[in-house]
Order: structure tokens, then C-alpha cells, then sequence
């Protein structure tokens, strides 16, 4: 029932040697040559759901706005971006951008047997306003989570072939009577920057 340290068990050194770049952001770039730093691992999973305060303002010499990562959902990544990180740069952000799928709506509705490593259910793949109008209590626990931090609220939804018309205007309908600025569809998985303009245009 005693912390011990790296120095302790002689690691220390070894340790320093293997992080001694750590410290340094990774400045890669994406496919299409826009740059990006990786550094901290921003998933919510396996670290604290942000990039590291050093990339971002090392980002923010570089160019005029920058894109930062806050994990998986308002009640993890976000708390700790908002409550942490921002408290430790200074830094306050202009927009808050909420992901979501019409998929995973229809999923929360609790309707669907999703298992790891199976198919997904055929069901889920049709459309079911039902279903999504249900799962949406998530979306909206979310939104009205974020919006007591004060920040322009939009929300992307990322687009599947499965999605119905009508399924994306419910969701765009229920985002923007729960609170959001701006509601726009991405593509990006499918088509790069020219499937991200409309969310661009929206941030």
C-alpha cells in the first residue's frame, strides 16, 4: 500500500532515455497534406481524451484556428478539456463540435442486440424514427451537458449509405430544439475535405 517510483526499482534512467522526444509533438499530416500534431494520445479510453496543451499552442503559432480533439463524450473528454485543460492554458474555445451517427441514436434506444465481433443487426440498418427519436435522450443528455460551459454548440453528424432522408431531418430537427447552433452532415470518411465543407462552414 506504498507508491513506488521509477527511481526506486532503477527505471528511471531507461525511461528518460525512451521519452526524451516525447516531449517534442509529432507534426504529421493527413492525406489530403493538412498538418496535425499527435501528442498525449487524445482517446478518452486509454489517457485523459485531450491532446496535450503543449501541441496546441505550439498549433496556434502555426496557424490562424486550429481543431482539438476532447474524447469521447461531453462527460469524460469534454469535462476534462473544459475543467482541465483550458484551466491550465488559458485558452477558451469558440465552438464545441458534438459527433454523432443516426446509427448510434437507433442503437441507445435500447431496441437492438449489438454484439462485439457479429454483424450488425439487419433491423439497425433501416430506417426507424421510432428508434431514433428514443436513442436521441442521449444526444440530448450531451447537448444540454455542453451547453453550461457557455460555447457555441454544433453538431456533426457523421453520414452512413444506410441513412435515410427523413432519419437525418429528424436529427436535425431534435439537435436544433435541443439547443445546438448549427447541424451539419460530414462525409469526410468517404470523401475527404469536400465531404467536410458544410461542417466546416457550420465551426
Amino acid at each position: 500500500n506504498e507508491f513506488v517510483t521509477a527511481e526506486q526499482i532503477g527505471a528511471a534512467g531507461a525511461m528518460t532515455a525512451l521519452l526524451r522526444n516525447a516531449i517534442r509533438p509529432n507534426l504529421v499530416q493527413t492525406s489530403e497534406h493538412t498538418p496535425a500534431f499527435v501528442h498525449a494520445g487524445p482517446f478518452a479510453n486509454i489517457s485523459h481524451g485531450n491532446s496535450s496543451v503543449i501541441s496546441d499552442l505550439t498549433a496556434l503559432r502555426l496557424a490562424d484556428y486550429i481543431v482539438t480533439e476532447s474524447g469521447f463524450g461531453s462527460d469524460l473528454g469534454a469535462e476534462k478539456f473544459f475543467n482541465i485543460k483550458c484551466r491550465a492554458d488559458g485558452l477558451h474555445p469558440d465552438a464545441e463540435v458534438l459527433v454523432c451517427t443516426v446509427r448510434a441514436l437507433k442503437f441507445h434506444s435500447g431496441r437492438f442486440n449489438v454484439r462485439p465481433g457479429h454483424p450488425l443487426p439487419d433491423s439497425l440498418l433501416h430506417e426507424d424514427l421510432d428508434a431514433m427519436q428514443a436513442g436521441f435522450a442521449n444526444l440530448e443528455g450531451h447537448l444540454e451537458h455542453l451547453r453550461a460551459y457557455g460555447v457555441p454548440l454544433v453538431v456533426a453528424i457523421n453520414q452512413f449509405p444506410s441513412d435515410t432522408s427523413a432519419e437525418l431531418d429528424l436529427l436535425k430537427t431534435l439537435a436544433l430544439e435541443s439547443g445546438a447552433e448549427r447541424i451539419a452532415l460530414s462525409a469526410a470518411f468517404g470523401h475527404g475535405s469536400e465531404g467536410s465543407l458544410e461542417l466546416a462552414d457550420a465551426v
